[in-house]
């Protein structure tokens, strides 16, 4: 139970910081690209990497630590975060080509589902 208080809380924090730093980045650079979404999705990804470099290889913080952080925090800041943490562990591990189809099948399918879910909704 502790833990899934840890992940709501840290999920609450995500998505606001989400918020900020997408509208601040909208603000400065425009919405003519999404910038505010690749902005999140970037700096979540960095936030990964070091955060897990420092909380799980040198410190070893406790399951609802991890948990708010990764899960709920990062998870809600950016989904891309943990999409490029496996990618890169899959090529550090030496699965090349699993890590690619990842990739493409990421790219491809969610970008398909996001059309299709465009359609669907549209036609109710």
């Amino acid at each position: 139970m502790l833990q899934l208080l840890a992940i709501a809380g840290g999920g609450a924090l995500g998505a606001v910081f989400r918020f900020g730093v997408s509208n601040g980045v909208y603000r400065l650079l425009g919405r003519d690209f999404p910038y505010g979404t690749l902005a999140v999705n970037v700096l979540g990804s960095l936030l990964m990497g070091v955060l897990f470099t420092l909380f799980v290889e040198r410190l070893a913080l406790s399951a609802e630590w991890r948990s708010a952080i990764f899960i709920g925090l990062l998870g809600a800041f950016t989904t891309f975060s943990a999409f490029s943490f496996e990618t890169i562990s899959l090529i550090q591990s030496g699965a090349l080509f699993r890590a690619m189809l990842n990739i493409l099948l990421s790219i491809i399918l969610c970008l398909g589902a996001t059309w299709l879910g465009l359609g669907l909704g549209r036609q109710l």
